[in-house]
């Protein structure tokens, strides 16, 4: 886990069905971007939001 780093839930279509994946990043930027390469092109991101349970 890098400095700085915190808890997101990004909220996505995949395949057609909702999903909440919880990413540690360090920014919402970082976030997305860590979904979008783990995912591909079958992803569609919805919402980034900080997870405030794990503050």
């Amino acid at each position: 886990m890098k400095c700085g780093a915190k808890c997101f839930i990004v909220e996505a279509e995949v395949n057609g069905k909702m999903q909440s994946i919880p990413v540690t990043a360090r920014t919402s930027i970082q976030a997305r971007k860590t979904v979008s390469l783990e995912y591909g092109n079958e992803l569609k991101i919805i919402a980034v939001k900080a997870d405030t349970d794990s503050l």
